[in-house]
């Protein structure tokens, strides 16, 4: 089931480095502080600086095959191949946590990748939506981005460690490394190339940046003021910001480079349904997640009419499924 169109603000901090900050190493020139500490604030990745880890479709045409025994047959058959490749997978009842809460902000890529992973395994979680410029939710910790997790009483940060740890937790008897193994290679790629392509693209002109920060103050927490302010000043703050990353980066065109990322992970697919083969693994849940936020913007809709990720992409929206988030 398609989701409700998400984006997300990245900001310069995210987007340069996990551990750099926007005033530091993407200057900008503004004679109003809080505009700076909107843009700096909104987007935070929690992934760590260890090693090389960065910091911060149209449907698929399936053909249903009735030879020889009726439409009805068919349509059987094809119902329990679809639920044997869709499926998701929740934990044992003894491995399940008991108590999950997901400091956030809706529109970050790596918020997105940790609700992907819960989303996927079926582990229900509270989400607190973290105000980005007060950031008042998560004054009781020392960590002072997002996301942060707390499962059953412990604090979890950086959204690849988060994961990682989520899934020794849930399936005990799999090993995960951070080797060569094809799966933590993709995983890496997402953080260390595949999120640095998307923020010149969704900010890439005043229109697609104002379309960006429409969602952002709809859906983010915002006082009544902050959303007057957002909008416009977030936006055009970002645009600047964009072209800074842009610049760093080496990306002559923003599309041209969000297209060869999506054809880069196409062709690791190799014709598998999804990198783990038959059914999504870490790497899989992880371009999904930072993937899904800008889907249906603009940039989203184009890589999707441009490049061949689209039917891989719906198929892990029937993955995915339904949010097990925990709604009051």
């Amino acid at each position: 089931m398609r989701r409700a169109q998400q984006l997300f603000l990245l900001n310069g901090r995210a987007a340069v480095s996990a551990g750099g900050s926007l005033a530091s190493s993407t200057p900008i020139h503004t004679n109003n502080w809080y505009n700076l500490q909107l843009a700096a604030s909104l987007y935070s990745s929690s992934n760590s600086s260890n090693g090389s880890r960065s910091r911060w479709l149209p449907l698929s045409n399936s053909v249903v095959g009735s030879y020889g025994g009726g439409v009805f047959a068919g349509a059987v058959s094809f119902s329990v191949l679809a639920s044997n490749v869709y499926a998701k997978e929740p934990p044992h009842l003894d491995l399940r946590p008991k108590d999950v809460v997901l400091y956030q902000y809706e529109a970050c890529p790596f918020c997105n990748k940790v609700k992907a992973f819960l989303d996927y395994y079926d582990i229900p979680y509270k989400v607190v939506e973290v105000n980005p410029i007060s950031k008042k939710e998560i004054k009781w910790s020392e960590y002072k981005k997002v996301p942060i997790l707390t499962v059953d009483g412990e604090n979890m940060v950086d959204s690849s460690d988060i994961i990682s740890k989520m899934s020794q937790k849930i399936r005990p008897d799999d090993s995960i490394s951070d080797d060569g193994t094809e799966e933590s290679k993709w995983r890496r790629w997402v953080d260390d190339h595949l999120v640095h392509m998307l923020s010149p693209n969704i900010y890439r002109n005043p229109s697609e940046a104002l379309e960006s920060f429409d969602y952002i103050t709809s859906h983010g927490n915002f006082s009544f003021t902050e959303r007057l302010t957002a909008k416009y000043a977030g936006a055009a703050a970002m645009y600047f910001v964009s072209k800074k990353l842009k610049k760093k980066y080496n990306i002559v065109d923003e599309r041209a480079s969000l297209y060869e990322a999506a054809a880069t992970w196409v062709e690791a697919l190799n014709g598998r349904n999804f990198l783990g083969g038959s059914k999504p693994n870490l790497a899989d849940l992880a371009v999904f997640g930072v993937l899904r936020p800008i889907r249906y913007l603009r940039s989203g809709k184009d890589m999707v009419e441009h490049t061949q990720i689209g039917e891989w992409y719906t198929r892990m929206e029937n993955a995915v499924g339904e949010s097990s988030r925990i709604t009051a």
